[in-house]
């Protein structure tokens, strides 16, 4: 059975991690999930170093996508995207002094246009593995005692699967741990994660850990790819949005412990106000509604119905229209388990 690991001096206990997602992994997420628990290590969305500066050079409001940063439990990583070293060294030591977060992580497997064709970052770094290096060893020495790690994906196109080099690039230039992503740029999110693929690099890292991602959807599959290939931790993305209870139903399963049944629809339409409440808090009733759009879809899927709600909760713009689109709308039926990651 797979047991907790380390990266750096960072207990990752259970051994299964939160992704860092755009626009979703925000501190109403994080918080939902945490209630449930069994997560080992939480992710922020994704931070743009250059972003970050020029809020600081204006005096402008820090992101909100560190929103709760400062506050919330530990462990806890940031994500950070960009191309610049010295832009990315300085956001590192910002997070690692002053926010003090547990653990700094370099986006290298984006594979959305607008970051790498547009700023030439995510992905597309990986067709020049020196080029992650120096990124790397910038952030690390800035960093420093805050462990860096990377995240990547199998390459960018399926001809150019450069993933063995670009992970000893990554574990030579001072990374504390490599997670990876089962599919290429050029896969998007279609067809199947490679788990074999990922398996590979284990033989090539000397002493950082390996975390595997893509296409864990259940406490099933999560026990499965650990009993399978040869990886120190998971990471779990799209589908635990709708399903932030999926992280405890994993713990439970690797701790040989009965899984937790899926919620009622009845209590999972009191997580969904749960949820809700948080948004609201931070950015009011208008914004927080129309941020809740998307979680709300989230929670539908594998639901019948889920369509029919989805066009209803797409056009919500007020708190009355929420609570009356969840109330109405939502799935009644029993749900299903099946799930995206």
């Amino acid at each position: 059975m797979p047991t907790a690991f380390s990266i750096g001096d960072c207990l990752i206990d259970p051994p299964l991690l939160q992704a860092p997602m755009a626009g979703f992994t925000n501190y109403a997420f994080r918080q939902v999930v945490r209630e449930f628990g069994g997560v080992g290590l939480q992710a922020t969305e994704m931070v743009h170093a250059r972003g970050f500066v020029w809020m600081e050079q204006h005096k402008a409001e820090h992101p909100a996508r560190l929103w709760g940063v400062k506050e919330e439990s530990r462990p806890l990583a940031v994500q950070i995207w960009d191309n610049d070293p010295a832009a990315m060294a300085l956001v590192g030591r910002r997070l690692s002094q002053e926010y003090n977060v547990s653990i700094v992580d370099i986006n290298f497997g984006c594979p959305v246009r607008k970051v790498t064709e547009r700023a030439e970052s995510g992905s597309y770094l990986l067709s020049d593995p020196d080029r992650v290096g120096r990124i790397i060893e910038t952030v690390v020495q800035a960093c420093a005692p805050t462990p860096v790690t990377a995240k990547i994906r199998l390459g960018c196109t399926r001809d150019q699967m450069n993933f063995i080099d670009i992970a000893q690039v990554v574990e030579g230039a001072g990374a504390a741990a490599l997670t990876v992503h089962g599919r290429t740029a050029q896969d998007m999110f279609r067809g199947e994660a490679d788990w074999d693929r990922i398996s590979e690099i284990k033989p090539y890292l000397k002493h950082i850990p390996l975390i595997g991602n893509g296409d864990l959807d259940s406490p099933e599959k999560v026990l499965a790819a650990f009993q399978q290939y040869d990886v120190d931790g998971v990471m779990i993305a799209r589908a635990s949005l709708g399903r932030p209870w999926l992280f405890a139903q994993c713990a439970a399963a690797l701790e040989g412990r009965s899984i937790p049944e899926e919620p009622s629809l009845s209590q999972q339409k009191q997580i969904m106000l749960r949820h809700y409440d948080l948004v609201c808090e931070r950015f009011g009733e208008t914004r927080g509604t129309l941020l809740m759009r998307k979680y709300a879809c989230c929670y539908a899927v594998g639901k019948p119905g889920a369509r029919h709600f989805r066009k209803h909760a797409a056009k919500m713009e007020t708190a009355a229209e929420f609570y009356r689109v969840i109330e109405e709308y939502f799935p009644r039926g029993e749900a299903t388990t099946s799930g995206q990651s």
